[in-house]
């Protein structure tokens, strides 16, 4: 059977070195912070995860709130505006072929994460919680990760 292509994670990759070792670290503290508390407890957090937003979500909703608000301010106030919505569009465009636009570096650097880190760390904590009989519940958290991500 041959082994499935692991999905590509564009912002990660044009991601500093630095930011992409706080992410895993912030990863690993919160599984040595939840290795050892109850399912109910891991499940709580794992609601959390489902609700936190990635940072596509965040570059959609401020995008296009940008875009609007040019189209808006071009319509009733002054046509040169129109050109917000060009240079959000273009930004966008940028991000959807490279995986990268201005915004990336700022909200990386406020700690927003891919929506793969975040469903690493969802896997992850279900693991050490007792779902999957891939990896022990003792495992370390460093093993866990390595095991996820191969």
């Amino acid at each position: 059977m041959k082994q499935q292509e692991q999905v590509r994670d564009r912002v990660r990759e044009v991601s500093p070195e630095k930011r992409k070792k706080m992410v895993d670290e912030n990863i690993l503290d919160n599984m040595r912070n939840y290795r050892n508390l109850s399912a109910i407890e891991i499940t709580h957090r794992l609601e959390e995860l489902r609700e936190e937003w990635d940072i596509e979500r965040y570059i959609e909703v401020n995008a296009s709130s940008l875009a609007l608000t040019g189209i808006i301010l071009g319509t009733f106030v002054n046509k040169k505006w129109f050109v917000l919505s060009g240079f959000v569009a273009g930004f966008l465009l940028q991000h959807g072929l490279r995986g990268w636009c201005p915004p990336v570096p700022v909200l990386r650097a406020l700690g927003v994460r891919t929506r793969q880190e975040i469903d690493e760390e969802i896997y992850a904590l279900k693991i050490l919680r007792g779902d999957f009989d891939i990896v022990l519940s003792t495992s370390s958290p460093e093993e866990v990760l390595k095991t996820l991500r191969s």
